[in-house]
């Protein structure tokens, strides 16, 4: 049965991810699309469970009218009718209303609910663009994924549960109070528009505080996560002190917000209870009152001041569900800052599938400034033939990299176009064009997985024999072998720690330089691929490279020169333009700006410092 209704509603959708919207309303609609069904069936059995208690206090003062006036011998006999239907009811329809609400509730959408919002948003985010991610903590992110998902749920829930009950119960009392006398009834009502008023009063104002703690929490948990991200510079340079100062500054802000959240709290509980507490004397003072002056029956008193306790508690219960309410809906606010921010970089509508039957690349007149007045790429020109291996070379700053990272779209163009076989890039899908292409970078990040898991992710289908032949020829099998984790897993099986941080990086860069030679694609991109290495590991490796771009396009930025210098032709760029072309001997012979870094080499590395004092 329980799995019966845990199957009802996919946490899963296979829809693709649109856009939040950016207002608080129309945010809860779009993720609560396709649960709305059970959410309108919780909250119709929610109305008849309210409904069936409130003619249960009803039925009360009619038992108690009748064991004051009815003969005992007779009196089974002439309301047994009654009895009955109130026993099935009490034994039969508010159980089962109160399980199947339950069933409804807790396990198709307690679960499924959220998680759907979590998957939505997780694979939207997967597609935001880099400058997304630099602009943000990795924590900041996850912490506000989890946190709007269960917020979005408890909004949605508690306002239709607090709704529900303040329609049928508060409206309810006041109808069975005034059906006894007119005049019960007024001290429930000044007691409604005392209690609206006090929520009025507090609850935006705790809502307010609410948003401030969410963001407070989640800046908070980024501060703490970036610390263990960055542990090994954190104790490099002997910072746990300043590390710890610096979370501390976030716990305290968000401390700030808890005194602030209670004090409100402290001071709404307090004036509920006084509220409550006087509606209590109130009604027991006119209830006695009328009974003494023949208006009102026993029944009718025990009625009303059974409803007004059951008022006290329900009052309290609403309060904090409000509340609740009100911090959800804050933390929501916060995360639609985060989650309803549009795709800088997104596929056009139309976008196709990119097929690279040859590897040509076109830069025509590129231009791309980061968003800034300055350039860093301007009006730049570059063809490189099908299968042509060509090496970037420049200083700190040309552009090299900036251009690999136009290529892969990471960014978009603010002027020109980048061809791929004739191709523009814009016009297919980032996917299709980051699948025909293979990058190693000098900073090499490895998923908190197994290696084997490393290294398939450059082609998931791949065999282990496939694996174990990439590994070998990126020279990494030996120390592969010998590796072993925690919890005992060895070889292949052990996992590398979070980017990679159980390995060396010369050990992280070899495998990812496995992962490229396993994904195969067309186009090869090398950033700086054996920086890491050492000198015989690079020699090993740099073999297999050589061997790994043949009947490939090559693009390769190196600082040390003299892993470049026999590719087809050399690139020199310089503040965004390419300034020189050629082989390695004619660039040489040019005695230009690649002839002066060359010369300036130490040990194959371009002595920074000294080129630029040159300039």
């Amino acid at each position: 049965m329980f799995r019966w209704f845990e199957e009802r509603l996919n946490p899963f959708p296979a829809e693709e991810p649109e856009e939040p919207p950016r207002t608080f309303i129309a945010f809860c609609m779009h993720f609560t699309k396709g649960a709305w069904p059970f959410i309108a069936m919780s909250a119709i059995l929610i109305a008849i469970i309210a409904i069936a208690e409130l003619w249960l206090f009803s039925f009360l003062g009619n038992i108690v009218d009748w064991l004051a006036e009815q003969d005992r011998e007779t009196f089974l006999a002439n309301e047994w009718p009654k009895l009955l239907g109130m026993a099935l009811v009490v034994g039969i329809v508010l159980p089962g209303a109160v399980i199947l609400q339950g069933l409804v509730t807790h396990q198709v959408l307690m679960g499924n609910y959220p998680m759907r919002i979590r998957w939505q948003v997780h694979r939207y985010l997967l597609k935001q663009s880099m400058s997304f991610y630099q602009e943000e903590f990795a924590g900041r992110i996850a912490t506000k994924l989890m946190q709007t998902a269960l917020a979005v749920r408890e909004c949605v829930i508690k306002l239709i549960d607090v709704m529900n009950y303040v329609a049928v119960y508060f409206l309810g009392m006041i109808v069975l109070a005034a059906s006894a006398d007119w005049r019960l009834a007024a001290p429930l009502v000044l007691w409604l528009i005392g209690y609206i008023l006090l929520m009025r009063y507090f609850i935006p104002r705790l809502g307010q505080v609410a948003e401030e703690q969410a963001d407070a929490r989640s800046l908070m948990t980024g501060r703490v996560v970036d610390a263990y991200t960055n542990i090994q510079t954190v104790k490099l340079f002997s910072h746990a002190k300043r590390e710890a100062s610096f979370a501390r500054e976030g716990m305290n802000g968000f401390l700030q917000t808890v005194y602030r959240q209670f004090r409100f709290v402290t001071g709404l509980y307090g004036a509920l209870y006084t509220l409550n507490a006087a509606c209590l004397l109130s009604v027991g003072a006119l209830s006695i009152t009328l009974w003494i002056k023949g208006a009102v029956s026993v029944g009718a008193v025990a009625v009303v001041l059974g409803l007004v306790l059951r008022l006290w508690n329900m009052s309290q219960w609403i309060m904090w569900e409000l509340t609740a309410l009100f911090e959800n809906i804050g933390t929501v606010q916060d995360g639609i800052g985060s989650i309803s921010l549009p795709r800088v970089v997104d596929d056009a509508p139309d976008a196709t599938e990119l097929e690279v039957p040859e590897g040509a690349i076109s830069f025509e007149n590129i231009r791309f400034h980061y968003g800034k007045t300055g350039g860093v790429i301007e009006d730049l020109t570059l063809n490189i033939r099908p299968g042509e291996k060509v090496g970037i070379v420049g200083r700190s700053g040309a552009g090299k990299s900036t251009l690999v990272n136009l290529l892969l779209r990471f960014y978009d163009l603010e002027g020109g176009r980048l061809l791929i076989d004739g191709t523009d890039i814009s016009a297919v899908k980032q996917d299709s064009l980051r699948a025909k292409i293979g990058m190693v970078t000098q900073d090499t990040s490895l998923l908190h997985r197994s290696v084997r898991d490393n290294i398939r992710y450059g082609r998931p289908d791949a065999t282990d024999e496939q694996v174990l032949e990439a590994a070998r020829r990126a020279e990494a099998l030996d120390f592969i072998r010998g590796l072993s984790d925690i919890k005992g897993r060895k070889g292949l099986d052990a996992h590398v720690g979070e980017r990679g941080v159980k390995l060396s990086g010369g050990q992280r860069q070899r495998i990812a330089i496995a992962r490229v030679i396993l994904k195969d694609a067309p186009i090869l991109l090398l950033d700086e691929a054996t920086s890491a290495l050492d000198s015989e590991a690079e020699a090993a490796i740099q073999e297999n490279l050589y061997r790994l771009m043949e009947g490939k396009t090559v693009i390769a930025i190196a600082h040390r020169l003299s892993t470049i210098a026999a590719m087809d032709r050399l690139v020199v760029m310089d503040k965004g333009r390419i300034v020189e072309e050629g082989s390695h001997d004619e660039l040489i012979d040019k005695g230009g700006i690649y002839a002066s870094l060359w010369q300036r080499q130490s040990g194959g590395f371009i002595d920074m410092e000294k080129a630029e004092a040159a300039e």
